[in-house]
């Protein structure tokens, strides 16, 4: 809790989903209006076509137009980063020149999946795609969906390129994160919203949020704590959140269940989601509304 961090990528990051109309395409009228409500809300940085953003399902021109239009939205008023993960590289590599020349400011760039390629593999896989532009990069690190884990040695060699700034940490490992940050310069943001207190307790630049899409004003102003050093601010503000982690990330998938939410709250119109992912279950739903109604947010 002492110097407050370096933020290439702001402080309050929200895993913007994707909405879709009933009939699976996708809705770019709310999405500008769900990206609006989500800058008014206090996020100050939003990563577009992520995993919540159900990105191995959205193409190549809706990738495109979401960026295009998001942009057009938010202006200035806060950092639009756009997903260029695949697991082919060639593919990434367009992704991430599409969305640049579709005016996106930054790129989250996800190691490998499913391949499981060897480090060597990760690492030019990962520089392969940053090099398709001259935008800022944060890794993302989360083996339990990718099945490969970026190595110290790998994250070494990646902070030695200028446009490489944070990592983007679902890896869940906050002493090896933090020396990781110390030794090589790179910032890092939580990608596990029941660990963004202690991420940012131990120097942490910000968050990247999937529950934000509810709590973002309130993800603010733990932040805003956690920087005035006010720490039982902060710790009672996450404890006022854990029913909503839990709910939104507890048994669900979040991308479904952020969806939900926004969607009960009368922010989107349909909380459609296209296969393989379904809907949320009945009991889902009703623990999904006990949670909002607890905290406040529905009556």
């Amino acid at each position: 809790m002492g110097r407050t961090p370096s933020r290439t990528f702001g402080s309050v990051g929200v895993a913007m989903a994707t909405p879709f109309a009933p009939d699976g395409s996708l809705d770019i009228p709310a999405a500008r209006q769900l990206a609006a409500h989500l800058v008014e809300e206090g996020a100050d940085c939003l990563i577009l076509s992520g995993t919540t953003g159900e990105s191995p399902t959205t193409h190549q021109p809706e990738k495109d137009a979401l960026v295009r239009e998001v942009v057009a939205e938010i202006g200035d008023r806060a950092m639009i980063v756009a997903g260029a993960g695949s697991n082919d590289t060639a593919h990434g590599v367009r992704i991430a020149a599409g969305a640049a020349k579709s005016g996106a400011q930054g790129l989250l760039i996800v190691s490998p999946y499913y391949s499981k390629p060897s480090q060597e593999g990760i690492y030019q896989h990962i520089s392969a795609i940053a090099s398709a532009t001259d935008l800022p990069v944060m890794v993302y690190d989360i083996p339990g969906r990718t099945g490969v884990k970026i190595s110290d040695e790998t994250f070494d060699r990646l902070a030695e390129n200028p446009q490489i700034k944070a990592v983007k940490d679902a890896a869940g490992d906050l002493p090896r994160g933090i020396a990781t940050s110390w030794r090589t310069g790179l910032e890092f943001y939580s990608g596990d919203d029941g660990l963004n207190l202690p991420w940012l307790t131990i120097g942490a630049s910000g968050i990247v949020s999937v529950v934000g899409h509810v709590a973002a004003r309130r993800y603010r102003a733990m932040v805003d704590a956690v920087d005035a050093h006010d720490l039982e601010s902060a710790q009672q503000i996450d404890n006022d959140l854990h029913v909503l982690v839990d709910a939104i990330m507890g048994g669900g998938q979040g991308a479904v269940m952020a969806k939900e939410a926004l969607a009960m709250l009368g922010v989107l119109p349909s909380p459609t989601v296209r296969l393989p992912l379904v809907g949320a279950s009945q009991a889902e739903l009703d623990s999904l509304r006990r949670a909002l109604t607890q905290r406040g947010y529905l009556s």
